[in-house]
């Protein structure tokens, strides 16, 4: 008799673990799933986002040069100077952004990687 109770204590918690390494393996492909989603859609977001700035960026740019260009009253030279400026903010950043960059970055993914109560 209690080899019995021993024996089904024993299947029952066989049973058991079974169930939870099962509903573990679920939870975290589910986890996987969302955080996957989430960079996914976060991507495409970014890219449109990003498209429509440089659209809107190209659009004043040249609409800077054309005004520049009838002041000088060069009309090449507007050009030249609003490409200056943008090589001159690239260099600086280059130079200079690295660390701000990877701090943002890092910043804003790890708040979405490891907050567990966000349920968006």
């Amino acid at each position: 008799m209690a080899f019995e109770k021993l024996s089904n204590s024993v299947q029952d918690l066989n049973n058991n673990i079974q169930s939870y390494i099962q509903s573990n393996s679920e939870y975290y492909r589910l986890r996987a799933f969302r955080q996957g989603m989430k960079g996914a859609t976060a991507l495409v977001r970014f890219l449109v986002m990003g498209f429509l700035l440089s659209t809107a960026g190209i659009m004043l740019s040249f609409a800077i040069a054309i005004v520049i260009s009838q002041a000088i009253g060069v009309p090449s030279s507007g050009y030249f100077i609003v490409g200056g400026f943008y090589m001159i903010v690239f260099v600086l950043i280059f130079i200079f952004g690295k660390e701000p960059i990877e701090k943002l970055v890092l910043r804003k993914f790890s708040k979405s990687v490891f907050n567990p109560n966000d349920d968006e």
